[in-house]
This record gives structure tokens, C-alpha cells and sequence, in this order.
């Protein structure tokens, strides 16, 4: 065991030597491609896709059924309220009036017999000719004929409505024709069937329309009503629409395990350009910020590749001291000194350990010191994240600083420490106390 421990750490020891001779050397002097802060308008957005359709739309279903005789209206058509759309064949229902008009007839000559006979029965009972029981079976006899009368009468009324009201499908309101699924010979069914069927689809106004736009749960909470928002088309390039949040539905949609949202917006159509069933790009307004600095997110995110990251860590801290005050500046000090001794006394403790665990395996030696990556790292990391992420939520309204990298009059890479703001996810909006930013020059990355 112990030629195995020192065959590897001979094998390793080489390629050590070989890394610290390559870190001597100096690097090469690096080239870099510049950006300019500038000065304008900055959004962040939540980006989302919807479909245009009417404000409100009315499904026409016919009220009786029979065999399509006429067709007046088509696609497109403007149409007024009451104005007919289709009408019905009516021959056998003219048929039925005739024959219910008989059986009227025949009903009110039979009531009207009846009531002759109800009179002289009562004439009869005054004169005690005939008993009780007969008066009132004349009575009751006189009212059955009286219903009859009346049936017969409703179901004259209800064919001649059929004739005059039902054989003439109308438009119940005011608007153009969407849809149309009847021709000139179809037999259509009663709205009261299950198996009746819309046969005109009419929208009330085509000059205001909405989209139905789907919003991720992650981002549903950045959307509110009176929100303003900006949508394209495809079939429109080059042009911008705008529209106004009118209401967020509260029902989720799950599908395949995402859940999201149905956010109606709604926007004008004067010029008729916006057709029912486009679909469109939306992008919801959530931060606008005008006249304001911002820089490439490029330039923010750069470090010099031939700095360590103590120099680094110098220089931003040097840089963070600009502005402050000598109580502030003093402050700042003590406390990166007492934070950087701690840090040592960490790393020196940690080498012990390291250097105890390797004497002990090239002694055969079992040892309950960890090296690094082995399970107690893994331990500290993971408290690490929580420390972390504790910090994150504490500190989620705090200011957040960012580095911008420069080169000074001197020729020599300076940083400056910057406050962010508004971020549209390729500029973020910069600012400083200390320094005039717009126009200055500074790093966007390294030239390869």
C-alpha cells in the first residue's frame, strides 16, 4: 500500500512542477474591444404569444327546424339588429295553419253549444226541474270545452309565429357577419336539440378587439391590470401595436406540467388592420425608464484575464472607497482587514488538515481528516448555498453594485464600481455618484 501511495504522488508531482513554471511566466498583454455608455430609453419586459379575436361575439342558432329557403347574409356582411340572415321553407307549416284553424273552429262551435245548453240547464234548475247534479255536469262540461278552445287557439298562435317570427333567422344585434355555416337547401335543427348547431357567428365590433395572451406562472405576478403593452404580427413586420391589460383570469391552464395564465388586453382597431385569429408577439411594459444611462450586459459581466483574483479583488475594493467619506473609508478597511485574516487563518487550517491527511496516507496510516471534495466539502458548500440564499432573500430590494473595467489616461486597466437598475436582458441601466458616465469608454471583453 505504501509503494502505491508514493508512486502516485511522484506521478503527480511533475505535472505540479510543470503548472507552477507555466503560472511564471508573464502573460501576454491583452487587446479589448471597447463600448460607449449611452444615454436613451430602456424597458424590461415580459415577453409572451396570443391570438386576436372579437371583444364580443354571438352565435346565431335557428328556433325551429325546417329546410333553408333563402340566405341573405355572407361573410363580412354589415348587419343592423333585426334584419334577416336566412329564411326557413314554410309550406307545411302553412298547411298546419289550416288544419289548427279548423280544429279552432270546431272547438268554439262545440263551447259555443255548450254554453247554450249551460244556460237552459241553469233556466231548468231555477225552476227546480232538474237536479244539482245535472247543472254542474253541464257546468264542467262547458269548461272542458272552453280549454279545448283555448288549446286550440295557442296552437294556432304558436304555428303562425313559426310562419311570421321563427321562419326568419334575425340578427340580434348590431355587427358583421364572421361565419356562416348554411347554404340554400340544408335542413337546420332547433336551437332546443342537442344535436342544433350555430349557423351564423356575428361580432359586435370589429374597431376593438383583444388577444388572449398566455402568461407563465413565473412571470404572471410582474402583469396587472391598466399594464400597457406593445404587440406585432408576422404578417405586419415593421409595425408596433399597442394595448392596455384589462383583466387577468384567475383559472390556471396546466399543460404537460406547466401552469399558466390568460391575461386579456385590449386594443383598438381603427383601420381594420387586425383580423380575428392572428396570432401575435406581446411583450408586457413592466419597467420604462427614459433618458437614463445604461451599458451592454457584456461589459458588466468582464474581468481581466491577466489579473489574479487578488488583484481583482484589490482593485474593486479600492474602487468601492471613491466617494466615501474617511469615517466610511476607515471603516471599510477594518473591516476587509479582519475579513482577509480570517480568511488566512481558514486556508491555514485547511493546508494543516490537508498535510496531515497525506503524512498519514504515505504512513499506511487511516485518517478522519477529509480532503477537499470529499463529503465534508460537499457539507460546507451546501451550507455555503444556504448562507447564500438566505442572503439573496434578505437582501432582495438591496442595491446591487457591478464592475466596469477601463483604461485610465495613464494607459493602466482601471475599475470603477457602478449601481444597475433596469435591465432588458442585452443593457442594464448604470448609475454613479462619483463620476460623469455618458459617453465614457469602457470594456465589453477581450479580443482572441
Amino acid at each position: 500500500m505504501k509503494n502505491i501511495f508514493l508512486r502516485r504522488i511522484l506521478l503527480v508531482l511533475p505535472a505540479a512542477m510543470l503548472l507552477l513554471a507555466c503560472s511564471g511566466k508573464k502573460s501576454k498583454p491583452a487587446s479589448y474591444e471597447f463600448t460607449n455608455i449611452k444615454r436613451g430609453t430602456l424597458e424590461r419586459t415580459v415577453s409572451s404569444s396570443g391570438t386576436i379575436n372579437p371583444v364580443a361575439t354571438v352565435k346565431v342558432l335557428p328556433q325551429m327546424s325546417g329546410k333553408v329557403e333563402k340566405v341573405f347574409a355572407d361573410y363580412n356582411d354589415t348587419v343592423r339588429r333585426g334584419d334577416i340572415l336566412a329564411e326557413l321553407n314554410t309550406d307545411v307549416l302553412r298547411l298546419k295553419r289550416d288544419q289548427q284553424r279548423a280544429s279552432v273552429g270546431k272547438a268554439r262551435a262545440n263551447y259555443e253549444l255548450q254554453l247554450i245548453n249551460y244556460r237552459s240547464q241553469e233556466v231548468l234548475a231555477e225552476k227546480e226541474l232538474i237536479s244539482e247534479y245535472e247543472l254542474k255536469t253541464s257546468k264542467t262540461t262547458l269548461d272542458g270545452q272552453a280549454a279545448d278552445l283555448a288549446v286550440a287557439e295557442a296552437n294556432l298562435k304558436e304555428i303562425e309565429t313559426e310562419i311570421n317570427q321563427y321562419a326568419y333567422i334575425t340578427s340580434p344585434i348590431n355587427g358583421i357577419v364572421l361565419d356562416r355555416n348554411v347554404n340554400v337547401g340544408d335542413t337546420v335543427v332547433d336551437s332546443s336539440s342537442n344535436n342544433s348547431s350555430s349557423i351564423f357567428t356575428l361580432a359586435e365590433n370589429l374597431r376593438e378587439m383583444q388577444i388572449e395572451a398566455t402568461v407563465g406562472e413565473l412571470d404572471i405576478t410582474s402583469i396587472n391590470k391598466g399594464q400597457q403593452v406593445r404587440f406585432t404580427l408576422e404578417s405586419l413586420s415593421g409595425r408596433r401595436f399597442s394595448g392596455v391589460v384589462e383583466t387577468i383570469r384567475m383559472v390556471p391552464v396546466v399543460s404537460s406540467g406547466v401552469v399558466s395564465y390568460t391575461v386579456i388586453i385590449n386594443v383598438e382597431n381603427h383601420d381594420g388592420s387586425l383580423l380575428p385569429g392572428m396570432t401575435c408577439a406581446v411583450d408586457f411594459i413592466v419597467e420604462r425608464g427614459e433618458n437614463i444611462l445604461f451599458v451592454p450586459n457584456a461589459a458588466l459581466r468582464y474581468q481581466p484575464s491577466n489579473l489574479s483574483a487578488d488583484q481583482i479583488s484589490e482593485m474593486v475594493f479600492n474602487a468601492g472607497l471613491v466617494g466615501m467619506n474617511d469615517e466610511q473609508r476607515q471603516a471599510a478597511i477594518e473591516a476587509r482587514a479582519q475579513s482577509t485574516a480570517q480568511a488566512d487563518q481558514s486556508r491555514q487550517n485547511a493546508n494543516q488538515n490537508a498535510n496531515s491527511g497525506i503524512t498519514g496516507l504515505m504512513m499506511g496510516q487511516q485518517s478522519n481528516v477529509r480532503m477537499p471534495g470529499t463529503g465534508g466539502g460537499r457539507q460546507r458548500q451546501n451550507t455555503q448555498g444556504q448562507q447564500q440564499g438566505a442572503g439573496q432573500r434578505r437582501d432582495s430590494t438591496a442595491v446591487v453594485m457591478r464592475n466596469l473595467w477601463y483604461i485610465g489616461e495613464d494607459g493602466k486597466l482601471e475599475v470603477m464600481r457602478v449601481r444597475t437598475g433596469i435591465s432588458d436582458g442585452s443593457s442594464t441601466e448604470i448609475f454613479s455618484r462619483n463620476e460623469e458616465l455618458e459617453d465614457r469608454q469602457v470594456i465589453l471583453r477581450e479580443k482572441i
